[in-house]
């Protein structure tokens, strides 16, 4: 699960019956503080994964140099797991929108995408995690399919796919993507996390909130992609209107029994 600020005292007493935590990277780029301390001590106990939301790989006219710095300090400092970031851009001449922007599928924007990528991932030293976003509107320019995308930019990459379920299904009710011929076009050893999260239903349209359980079909297209993709790391995410940590360590639970249920089924 994702360890957020209200439940820091509670991992910091006793030990949680979760696998491995997420944390949002941008909250710890201090050099100190409360939350860099807290992270250090439960990076003791549980994998962490960092998980960047200001990157902004395909910001155009935005990379922030300083921003990927801070994030290899950070990822030095704390030895994550796995290191992911979004499939957008986030920015404009030097102006944070404050927002995960759909790119439009294009050979330039995958070009542009690429060469970030591979250079997030030789600062690093390592291959990161790339997660497909939720958008609410189609790119006119688009010259493949999302599926597409993905899958050419590990190849020239050699980076790793964070399969958004959640925004998978958002975007199937939203604007007709199939979410299955997504998970199709991936081949199963390039997903590498997957990230399951609640949405709400506002004017017409599914909002990608992270403020709720996880929705009934998206638990179902959770079994499709442990059918195709296997017994792969899975984040419940919430973000808004955090609720008591027994919440979400009961949505942890449920994607955990469905995994062993799989891991049975495929014995």
């Amino acid at each position: 699960m994702g360890l957020r600020a209200p439940h820091y005292r509670e991992f910091l007493a006793a030990r949680q019956p979760v696998g491995w935590l997420e944390v949002h990277s941008e909250n710890y780029f201090g050099a100190g503080g409360w939350d860099l301390h807290v992270l250090e001590r439960v990076r003791r106990d549980y994998p962490l994964g960092l998980h960047g939301v200001g990157l902004g790989l395909g910001s155009a006219l935005g990379w922030d140099a300083e921003h990927l710095e801070r994030l290899a300090l950070l990822a030095e400092r704390v030895h994550p797991a796995a290191v992911s970031e979004h499939l957008c851009w986030t920015s404009v001449e030097g102006m944070s929108l404050n927002d995960l922007l759909p790119l439009p599928f294009t050979a330039q924007a995958l070009r542009l995408v690429a060469e970030r990528v591979a250079r997030v991932q030789e600062r690093l030293r390592r291959p990161i995690l790339v997660e497909n976003v939720s958008a609410y509107l189609d790119w006119a320019e688009s010259e493949m399919s999302e599926g597409e995308f993905l899958r050419e930019l590990v190849a020239r990459t050699g980076c790793g796919v964070l399969l958004d379920v959640n925004n998978l299904y958002v975007n199937q009710a939203n604007r007709g993507a199939d979410a299955v011929a997504v998970m199709a076009a991936l081949a199963p050893a390039c997903v590498g996390e997957i990230h399951l999260a609640g949405h709400q239903a506002a004017g017409g349209l599914l909002i990608d909130t992270h403020g709720a359980r996880v929705a009934p079909p998206v638990w179902s297209l959770y079994a499709h992609a442990l059918e195709r993709f296997g017994q792969v790391p899975t984040l419940i995410e919430w973000d808004t209107d955090i609720p008591q940590l027994a919440v979400l360590l009961d949505e942890a639970a449920r994607a955990q029994s469905m995994m062993e249920a799989r891991r049975a089924l495929a014995a």
